[in-house]
């Protein structure tokens, strides 16, 4: 039986206080966790030495108007840095964008451009959203190597928050072919006579299947990248994934109950 939940969302905000550095309690509000953003790769440890992002990834706040990955922030310059190993994820035509929001604030709009050029836009018409938004977004007209500024514009005040995620698109993963491949039919084998009569074996249990995800049924751990239904064991409580993201320390299922994990 499925228990009750009785996790209030304003838990989000204390959270939000303890990722944050001491120099700076006031920067913590989101960041797109997948595709991981530079600053999830940062967080996760797929790329060293970032410096104070990798301890703050939802922290990337500055004037709207900005077209580097760090807002312009000096804090974090180390996001524009093109020669840092940055993994590009590999998707189709398409891509879903997901954020994580450790502090929601009403929102003005949501951008997404390349190399200056805006390829989408969202608009929350003012309003706070949830702990998790997700975009889909169309990359029509692009290939290969890019890198997607993905912003998210605050209505309450002058900020944005700033991510970029490389992608390699055309890559494979992200979209659905028009067109079935086709696949040719094993050849059988000709028919022998067997020279001794066959030996009878007992038939073989089906094969028991696994759960979703490629992590289902592991203990929950930083520096993994969890899909929407993978299961976890933490501290003995099993958790169900409710939204795409790279783990990091300090972001426990316990911890983000509701916003990203479903007790089971």
């Amino acid at each position: 039986m499925r228990r009750k939940i009785a996790y209030p969302l304003a838990t989000l905000g204390m959270v939000a206080s303890s990722l944050a550095v001491a120099s700076s309690p006031a920067l913590a509000h989101g960041y797109v966790s997948s595709p991981p953003s530079r600053q999830a790769q940062c967080a996760a440890g797929t790329v060293a030495d970032c410096g104070a992002i990798q301890f703050e990834p939802q922290s990337v706040e500055a004037p709207k108007g900005s077209a580097q990955c760090n807002g312009g922030n000096a804090n974090f310059s180390v996001l524009n840095d093109n020669s840092r190993p940055w993994r590009a994820t590999s998707v189709g035509s398409s891509v879903t964008f997901n954020w994580v929001l450790t502090a929601r604030h009403r929102t003005a709009t949501w951008v997404y451009s390349i190399g200056g050029r805006q390829i989408a836009s969202f608009n929350d018409n003012n309003q706070i959203p949830n702990a998790t938004v997700s975009h889909k977004v169309d990359l029509s007209g692009f290939s290969g190597r890019q890198t997607v500024l993905a912003v998210w514009n605050i209505g309450d005040t002058v900020n944005a928050f700033y991510n970029c995620v490389d992608l390699n698109i055309g890559g494979g993963g992200g979209s659905t072919p028009t067109t079935a491949p086709t696949t040719a039919a094993p050849t059988q084998p000709p028919a022998t006579t067997p020279t001794t009569a066959p030996t009878t074996t007992a038939p073989k249990p089906p094969a028991t299947t696994k759960p979703t995800g490629s992590v289902s049924g592991k203990e929950w751990a930083p520096g993994v990248a969890y899909k929407v239904n993978d299961v976890v064991t933490y501290n003995g409580v099993r958790y169900q994934c409710r939204q795409a993201h790279s783990s990091i320390r300090s972001w426990e299922p316990s911890i983000w109950t509701l916003a990203l994990w479903l007790p089971l």
